[in-house]
């Protein structure tokens, strides 16, 4: 078997196979590379030595078995036997669910978790996106300080159980996206600056030295992270990749990696004969990220539009610390501001950052389905002081208020786990680090951080106590009994309307229009001929749709439709899908 590793400033590599150690060649023809041949089969344990240095498992190590710090293992992708033959299944049109693998069962494997995707399906879920799966020290975290970034966390069943999950899902007609992170590598078990010029201080981040974009080396860089990408979408027969925090990526060359990111995706989508997408997490409302790369835009597909969430929170909520201040004074404008222009911010004052910020989506050519729409996300709830769901804050009545807005918007909708049954389970901050210092600092900043805020250190749970992660599993009993059921229901009920209702698939933003009574709290949405109306007020409200025949299509409570007047009468905390053309 061939191995192979980019290590530009060695002196000296040595291949160490199954205790067996080779001196590798360079590779006459790639520079800073060293290849050489060894007997290897699946499953084998290997690692690279530079010069005197100790033995390290591969930068693009398939599998870790025994974690980051240990031998790396040969994943023969080739053994395992696919049952289904998948076209694929594209973006527009879809309805994501963000799932977290640790946390979705009690058991927080990629098995237990594919065992339960019955219920996504019934649920009227097209696509389920997984939180990071690349190993990182420890069982239980987010994943956002995975190393290793073409491995399966093996506590979670590693790589054949991704594929296993996976195939289960094309199985019942689920898509899978894997969120992936490009922008940093976690503080322990990353061993790539020992092997070239992973990391740059050239920029810097929230999290350290940058990932190394555009200073020397970084041809090398960008081609291991694309490599990466396209890995899990061709070997894994994954359908997309959400990429975690876009703005983090640096880059000053005139082909920004995203760009080639997202050249080397439809290539490889156009090969595979089937689409793949990527969708951006980032909050700068920048809409060149969305914009084809034939208009000189990077060429993704789709980004999160936390300008949705923080309007649709503001409005439920009445919260206004941080960035909702910006939302907080008339949240229904600018929820009415968000529905209709995709971004509140389009080059506005902000408050929050004391600054202009964003710039104008072109409505007419940028499609709704490039915006993902969504209540909930891991990072709204669980970098909250205590992980509170909405469920934790709102009544039964404004949780479906916030999902008929969620799944009638013209955006991509996404849930978050358990969102579609109001989980009474907490989703928290959790982290399993196996080096004291690390996990004493990462306590200690989390509890500093809420305490600037009002918050009593005793009142923050600590993220290194196994309960806190316990806490924060699922509770598949609840989806039984009330009012989780009346709340689950009334999610497939409108899950079922956007299959039956073609204007709520609608990809133009021009044309969805927006009424609303700031006071009276109540908010009107027509897209085609479906009229969506909701009630956030604790009193009945009185909403002028205007004369001519009306069907309800669904309803949380009863309303009395518009007779001869016009006038749509309905309940406090109450919401309603209507047809009327």
């Amino acid at each position: 078997m061939q191995f192979e590793v980019w290590a530009p400033k060695a002196e000296r590599v040595t291949l160490q196979c199954e205790g067996v150690r080779c001196a590798l060649e360079r590779d006459p023809e790639r520079s800073g590379w060293w290849t050489g041949e060894a007997e290897a089969r699946d499953g084998t344990r290997y690692g690279f030595a530079l010069d005197d240095g100790p033995v390290l498992p591969d930068p693009r190590s398939r599998r870790q078995p025994d974690g980051p710090d240990g031998p790396s293992a040969v994943v023969d992708h080739g053994r395992y036997a696919w049952r289904t033959a998948w076209p694929g299944r594209p973006l527009p049109g879809a309805v994501l669910y963000e799932l977290h693998v640790g946390t979705y069962t009690r058991e927080g494997t990629l098995d237990a978790a594919a065992a339960r995707l019955g219920h996504l399906a019934e649920l009227g879920i097209t696509h389920v996106e997984l939180m990071p799966l690349c190993p990182f020290p420890g069982r239980h975290g987010w994943g956002y300080d995975g190393v290793s970034p073409w491995a399966v966390h093996e506590p979670y069943g590693g790589p054949e159980a991704l594929k296993r999950f996976v195939d289960r899902a094309h199985e019942l007609g689920l898509g899978v996206v894997l969120d992936v992170v490009h922008n940093h590598l976690g503080p322990s078990g990353n061993h790539l600056p020992a092997f070239g010029p992973y990391f740059t201080d050239t920029h810097h981040t929230p999290w350290g030295a940058a990932v190394n974009l555009d200073a020397p080396g970084s041809d090398e860089v960008r081609a291991y992270l694309v490599d990466s990408a396209l890995a899990w979408l061709r070997d894994y027969r994954l359908d997309g990749l959400r990429l975690d925090a876009v703005h983090a990526l640096h880059d000053t060359r005139a082909c920004h990696f995203l760009e080639e990111l997202s050249a080397a995706v439809d290539g490889l989508a156009e090969e595979l004969g089937r689409p793949l997408f990527l969708i951006a997490e980032s909050d700068l409302n920048d809409p060149r990220y969305i914009t084809p790369r034939a208009e000189h835009g990077l060429g993704l597909h789709a980004q999160w539009n936390d300008d949705f969430h923080h309007a649709l929170h503001a409005a439920l909520t009445g919260e206004s610390q941080g960035y909702y201040a910006d939302f907080a004074h008339a949240p229904l404008a600018a929820l009415a501001r968000t529905l209709t222009g995709g971004y509140f911010h389009d080059g506005t004052y902000s408050s929050f950052r004391g600054r202009r910020h964003g710039r104008p989506l072109d409505r007419a050519r940028v499609a709704g389905h490039r915006l993902l729409g969504y209540a909930q996300t891991h990072d709204q709830i669980g970098n909250r002081a205590q992980g509170d769901r909405l469920s934790a804050l709102l009544s039964p009545g404004l949780l479906a208020c916030a999902a008929t807005l969620t799944l009638t918007a013209p955006f991509t909708p996404m849930l978050f786990m358990g969102e579609e049954w109001a989980a009474g389970t907490p989703w928290q901050f959790f982290t399993d680090h196996t080096d004291p210092e690390l996990a004493d600092a990462v306590r200690r900043g989390r509890r500093r951080e809420f305490a600037a805020h009002g918050w009593a250190e005793e009142d923050v749970p600590d993220p290194q106590d196994p309960a806190t992660r316990d806490r924060s599993c699922l509770d598949w009993s609840e989806p039984e009994a009330e009012p989780h059921a009346r709340v689950l229901a009334w999610y497939r009920q409108l899950l079922a309307l956007r299959r039956t209702q073609p204007d709520l698939t609608d990809p133009d933003l021009s044309d969805t229009k927006v009424a609303y009574d700031e006071e009276a709290r109540w908010l009107a949405l027509r897209r085609g001929d479906v009229r969506v109306a909701v009630n956030l007020g604790k009193e009945p409200a009185v909403i002028p749709l205007g004369t001519g025949r009306v069907e309800v299509l669904a309803a949380w409570d009863p309303v009395t439709t518009p007779g001869p007047d016009g006038l749509l009468r309905m309940p406090g905390e109450s919401c309603v899908v209507l047809l009327q053309p």
